[in-house]
């Protein structure tokens, strides 16, 4: 038997801890993931040196600026599909 569709169940809000749990680990892991195959093919040194050739920058610098970049653009896009995934209620007012 399905409930009518103005008493349709609604989900209790997650965590905090939860929702920041869902979007920062995947992110995390795939920017991880990335980064080494990324420099399993590419130096970084060799890489500074393409992208900014005034800019002296060491291997652990370019890891880290890919990784950090990395972790931003996977963390935005586990963002936008949190959101895409919340439930009606938590973004319409009234009724």
């Amino acid at each position: 038997m399905t409930a009518p569709a103005d008493h349709a169940f609604d989900h209790p809000p997650r965590p905090l801890a939860q929702r920041l749990g869902a979007i920062l680990w995947p992110s995390f892991f795939a920017a991880g993931v990335s980064t080494m195959v990324l420099f399993g093919f590419v130096d970084p040194i060799d890489l500074a040196a393409i992208s900014f050739p005034d800019l002296e920058i060491s291997r652990q610098a370019g890891h880290t600026v890919a990784f950090l970049g990395f972790w931003l653009g996977y963390g935005s896009a586990c963002t936008f599909t949190w959101l895409l995934l919340r439930p009606k209620s938590r973004f319409q007012s009234g009724s």
